[in-house]
């Protein structure tokens, strides 16, 4: 015969209602001369750990209910004596744990909401900068002008590489290489703008910027395609089979703010920039180069002192780029002659 699992009931609040008619019945019937309903701050404490608010107060409410129930059956209507004072002693501590114990119950949901907001931030924010954010009085939706810059990464001949896998043979390789491109943003205080199926878009210097973002950008950069290049070890892939990318980035202002409609807000960064990253990635298969940076990207490079970083890039001249009525200068580190050698 198969075995039906009984549902199991709660043991709190099974003990704290027994408790709660075990002092009724002791405060009832017993002839001792002291505030026994003060022990259904107990019962208070004990909802407090297992519901929301509205159990907290219902449950007080019951408890205040029972300690005036319990003195009319002892005492009548009569007010003479010390039962009314210690009836009410008991009603003030009720009061007073069910005051206490719903800023707890605040106190616990602030704690989680905060957790929340660190898990959904975590997913785009280092840990260092999700820090920094958790402490800023403006909110992440005021919109921001300033500038930054903006990484673009993508995997090269996607849809031919995955044309002969299974689907959730591509789900796990797209996996692992977000988490590759993803730890290479964060390690450098990058912000993940949001992820492009293949590919993702990253942003240095916003919401919160730093004197090295061009530095920091760059730096993830060479630190991708090293990442990558270890993981191609790693899994034995070499050739036409080893995963490569490609990696535009540009500096300049951005706007970052929200976007969408009021039932689906995006942050999310806009502006020339991003539009100019965007197709310096896309360039890089016309120069079979593995990283692509502009001009002002290398100016801003020499500006914080990384003449060492900005030598590492060839210069590859202007080029008219996609969508572009002026060309753009470019620098690029080509893909043969990339040693793998990290930055």
């Amino acid at each position: 015969m198969p075995i039906t699992a009984v549902p199991r009931l709660p043991l709190l609040p099974l003990a704290a209602a027994a408790l709660a008619i075990g002092i009724f019945i002791f405060d009832t019937l017993s002839p001792l001369q002291f505030a026994v309903a003060v022990l259904y701050v107990v019962v208070v404490f004990m909802a407090a750990t297992y519901y929301q608010r509205r159990g907290v107060v219902l449950a007080a409410a019951a408890c205040g209910v029972l300690t005036v129930l319990s003195y009319l059956l002892a005492h009548g209507f009569t007010l003479q004596g010390t039962a009314p004072d210690r009836s009410l002693v008991s009603l003030a501590a009720i009061g007073i744990t069910t005051f206490l114990a719903l800023r707890y119950v605040s106190a616990q949901e602030r704690l989680r909401r905060t957790e929340r907001q660190r898990a959904n931030l975590a997913r785009f924010f280092s840990p260092q900068r999700i820090d920094q954010l958790m402490e800023i009085d403006t909110p992440l939706s005021v919109a921001r002008y300033q500038p930054a810059a903006v990484l673009f990464v993508d995997m090269v001949g996607f849809t031919a590489y995955c044309s002969t896998m299974a689907p959730d043979a591509v789900i796990a390789m797209l996996r692992n290489l977000m988490a590759l491109l993803s730890a290479s943003v964060f390690s450098h205080e990058g912000t993940i703008d949001k992820f492009l199926g293949d590919g993702l878009l990253a942003v240095f210097g916003a919401p919160v910027p730093s004197p090295g973002d061009a530095t920091n950008a760059t730096r993830c950069a060479l630190d991708m395609l090293h990442s990558v290049d270890k993981w191609n070890e790693h899994d034995h892939r070499s050739g036409d089979a080893a995963i490569r990318v490609a990696v535009g980035i540009h500096y300049g202002d951005i706007v970052q703010g929200d976007i969408g409609s009021d039932k689906q807000l995006e942050l999310t960064v806009l502006g020339d920039t991003v539009n100019i990253a965007s197709r310096v990635e896309g360039y890089c298969r016309s120069l079979d180069a593995a990283v692509l940076v502009t001009k002002a990207l290398v100016d801003a490079l020499h500006s914080e002192g990384s003449d060492d970083l900005a030598t590492r890039f060839a210069d590859q001249g202007p080029h008219l780029l996609r969508g572009r009525a002026e060309p753009v200068h470019l620098y690029g580190v080509g893909r043969s002659a990339w040693s793998g050698a990290c930055c």
